[in-house]
């Protein structure tokens, strides 16, 4: 489904869930070229202040765009801006919930900001801000 511009209006909001797999882990660093032994080495990451194993920060975030280009505003959005702050660690296992809430509206322009939070359980691993483009009504 796709919210065109005119139906967004503030304090809207639509989430994403997923769990986190070692596939996952694996296919991230392939595709993002990351293979920091914090995400990949026990050991090694044993020795770090995680003391153990994480997903990449940005993994988590880019459950962020899923919920902005797949749910609210949906297909045919532009992804402009995310301002994110990484808050806690991810573990393999771990299930992040994304939600974005419509902040500001400006029609004329089609530009949206959402509040974004990503959590597992009641911790916030991730927060920030995203702009968008919305999708105009077609015409017709």
């Amino acid at each position: 489904m796709t919210y065109y511009i005119d139906e967004l209006e503030p304090g809207m909001s639509e989430s994403f869930t997923k769990t986190v797999s070692e596939s996952d882990i694996q296919k991230f660093g392939e595709v993002s070229g990351d293979v920091n032994p914090v995400h990949f080495d026990e050991e090694w990451a044993k020795t770090t202040m995680f003391k153990g194993r994480i997903a990449h920060g940005v993994l988590s975030a880019s459950y962020i765009s899923t919920v902005l280009g797949m749910k609210m505003p949906g297909p045919g959005t532009i992804f402009m801006s995310l301002t994110t702050r990484f808050k806690a660690p991810v573990r393999i296992g771990d299930t992040v919930v994304a939600t974005c809430t419509v902040r500001e509206v400006n029609a004329e322009k089609r530009r949206v900001v959402f509040d974004c939070v990503c959590k597992v359980g009641d911790v916030t691993v991730v927060d920030g801000e995203a702009m968008v483009m919305a999708p105009p009504r077609p015409k017709g």
